[in-house]
């Protein structure tokens, strides 16, 4: 750990500058207590850091958690072992998977066909907030169970003792971007009406104690709660197709479920803050928490340290050293294929900027965060399920 200025504490041993830059920036808004956390994958984002723990007394920065509210991560850990796939076509699988959850974007259900999801709609028109998804997303009850783009995936992973693992990585799709877009444009309008002049606009807050503040923590919480359902209907989708693809009726050894977009209120450092995680875990000491590499290589189930610096946090994944339009002009879809060599995924163009040398790379992420967390089990992949 190092700390970069007196409000601003680092754990990337690899940080480019205009990240550090923009950290900075953040870091010295006056309702910063006591610290910004960054964290090891910590990479340039819009407004605030990628990667970074923003507490804040009294307000909320909205681009500060994200226009994905709520993204994360899932995993279960099956009965099943690598002998159970042996010899078998794991593209079979793979289009299974994809036949029942619906991936791109932009590409949503059809229809509610299954009692679950309908359920989880069901609980979701009851919450505080379904009003603002309504009105701004009329068809949120058919983005349900549904993966989206870019670093979103569904994944079949082996542990070290072969044992199969479902992983997968979303959030709360064009609903929760709605309503995250809406509030950034609020908070905006708020800093020009009292004159409020922020050296990046999207660091635009909302304050504590207004009507534009509990409204958007209602439609956040809203969304977070989506998010979290929406991984858990994918899940339920999933594990239905490998159990029939295996003849076998899956049986979850240990369940995962973690946002790393989201904003909670919780108490550090003797006072009650706001506490954004843009593209960071919470890792209290004992929870356990997820921590996937890059497309091809290796993600981590982890245990929390409960470090009071990191105001118990961790990275959520490997952070992108390339922008998308970068990655795409250095590497080629030949390049990909050999990252993917032995790995089960649909060969197209589509996933370049994804490549696994767009990342940081993940073991030097994991020991960054060594005084973060403690990994539980390493997972390798063995079929990967993207959307264009």
């Amino acid at each position: 750990m190092e700390r970069l200025t007196p409000t601003l504490l680092s754990w990337a041993s690899i940080l480019e500058g205009k990240t550090r830059a923009q950290a900075e920036q953040t870091a010295r808004l006056p309702f910063i207590f006591p610290h910004v956390a960054l964290m090891p994958d910590a990479h340039l984002g819009m407004g605030a850091t990628v990667g970074s723990v923003i507490p804040t007394l009294g307000a909320i920065i909205p681009a500060a958690v994200g226009v994905d509210i709520g993204c994360g991560m899932i995993a279960v850990r099956t009965q099943f072992t690598t002998e159970d796939v042996a010899g078998r076509k794991l593209a079979s699988l793979r289009e299974a998977i994809e036949d029942v959850v619906p991936v791109s974007a932009g590409v949503y259900n059809a229809r509610v066909f299954r009692s679950f999801t309908q359920a989880r709609i069901d609980s979701l028109s009851a919450r505080d907030g379904v009003e603002t998804a309504d009105q701004l997303s009329p068809n949120w009850k058919l983005q349900l169970g549904t993966l989206g783009s870019g670093n979103h995936f569904i994944e079949v992973s082996l542990d070290a003792t072969d044992r199969i693992w479902l992983f997968l990585h979303s959030g709360s799709r064009g609903v929760g971007n709605k309503i995250a877009s809406k509030h950034i444009k609020i908070a905006r309008e708020m800093m020009r009406r009292w004159w409020i002049d922020l050296p990046d606009k999207d660091l635009a807050y909302l304050v504590e104690g207004t009507e534009e503040f509990w409204a958007y923590i209602r439609d956040l919480r809203w969304a977070q709660t989506f998010a979290l359902l929406n991984r858990e209907e994918m899940m339920d989708r999933v594990t239905q197709r490998v159990s029939e693809w295996m003849g076998s009726d899956v049986v979850p050894d240990e369940t995962i479920d973690c946002h790393h977009n989201y904003t909670s209120s919780e108490k550090h450092f003797g006072q009650e803050v706001w506490v954004s995680r843009k593209g960071a875990i919470e890792a209290r000491a004992g929870q356990l928490g997820l921590i996937p590499g890059s497309m091809g290589t290796r993600s981590y189930v982890v245990e929390g340290l409960g470090n009071r610096m990191s105001l118990r946090s961790s990275p959520h994944g490997a952070g992108r050293a390339y922008s998308r339009t970068a990655a795409r002009k250095a590497f080629s879809v030949a390049d990909l294929r050999t990252a993917m060599a032995g790995i089960e995924y649909r060969d197209t163009d589509a996933s370049v900027d994804e490549i696994p040398q767009a990342y940081k790379p993940i073991d030097v992420v994991m020991n960054d965060a060594k005084d973060l967390v403690t990994v539980r089990h390493e997972l390798r992949q063995i079929l990967n399920v993207k959307g264009d």
